[in-house]
């Protein structure tokens, strides 16, 4: 099987690329810097601009599949205004890009697999989410539900269309784990603000096995929530680590000092949301990781932890 992947040097990418070399399947990654593009090996980089089918639409041809994870790291920089038209035009253009080199393919893709993020849902303390919910009205919220519209012509076209709305995702290349960790190099952890805000995690071998079951899955489309059942607040999972780590846990950090530090981007770990995954489990997946302590230790096991500590 060959797949063309968008956002293929990033954290998922890499897992997702590295685990279909692993059975035998070839992925052919589209990126603007392919000569500095991190990609495990077999998996063939290809120059766009990642706002047009230029140069590369042809390979549509030959793909069966297409993985869309394009899209600049929410994380990282203040939320200016110039940075959110960044966040949200890296996503939509990207999608647009694909849908046109579709309709211009003379071989369909057989199914197009969307990220998007529990973002969708918007935030709230006392809400359960599931894929039922209706999206939110916040700016994480609007960011999804453009990112998901940006691939949905491709359905009329005759292209089975999946979306997986990723919850934390928990690894030790990347993400929001090395952030997690880095009040413990400092001695200072606790709770971010009220402690109180729901974190719907998902170990990174989870999200790699749940995209890959959806794939393979002709009877899969729409979307689905790619979140371990167990969700916690930011509290417990504070505690876990501590415990995990083998360190204290101290006094909270209070929300106006975030603001302050971070601005509107705060939201990312002063609010969440508590997120359930129904029509996974209802096609029969089965998730390794389904409760944090484990997914913890399992990331943070004898020879990781000093890496994940450094790098922080």
């Amino acid at each position: 099987m060959k797949v063309l992947i968008t956002g293929g040097s990033g954290m998922i990418g890499r897992a997702l690329i590295a685990s279909l070399a692993s059975s035998g399947h070839q992925a052919l990654v589209l990126t603007r810097n392919p000569q500095s593009a991190r990609l495990p090996g077999g998996a063939e980089p290809v120059q766009w601009d990642a706002q047009s089918p230029e140069g590369w639409g042809h390979l549509i041809d030959e793909v069966e599949v297409v993985v869309n994870l394009a899209g600049e790291n929410l994380g990282g920089l203040p939320w200016t205004n110039k940075r959110k038209q960044i966040l949200r035009s890296s996503r939509v253009d990207a999608g647009h890009a694909l849908v046109e080199a579709i309709k211009m393919s003379s071989r369909r893709p057989r199914v197009l697999l969307q990220v998007s993020g529990t973002g969708y849902y918007g935030t709230s303390d006392e809400a359960t989410f599931t894929e039922r919910s209706e999206h939110g009205s916040d700016y994480l919220a609007s960011i999804c539900v453009d990112w998901e519209a940006s691939t949905q012509p491709v359905e009329t076209m005759g292209v089975r269309r999946v979306i997986t709305r990723l919850g934390v995702v928990l690894s030790t290349e990347g993400g929001a784990l090395p952030r997690f960790l880095y009040p413990w190099k400092l001695y200072v952890a606790g709770p971010l603000g009220s402690g109180k805000q729901w974190i719907s995690w998902v170990h990174i071998q989870d999200v790699v096995n749940g995209m890959r079951f959806l794939i393979e899955r002709e009877d899969a489309a729409g979307a689905f929530n790619l979140t371990a059942p167990e969700p916690v607040t930011n509290e417990t999972f504070g505690h876990t680590l501590a415990e995990v780590m083998g360190r204290p846990f101290w006094a909270p950090v209070p929300a106006f000092a975030l603001k302050a530090l971070y601005g509107e981007m705060s939201t990312t770990v002063l609010d969440g949301q508590r997120v359930l995954s129904e029509r996974l489990p209802a096609l029969g997946f089965q998730f390794t990781f389904d409760r944090l302590r484990p997914a913890l230790e399992d990331l943070l096991k004898e020879g990781s932890r000093s890496f994940l500590v450094d790098q922080a």
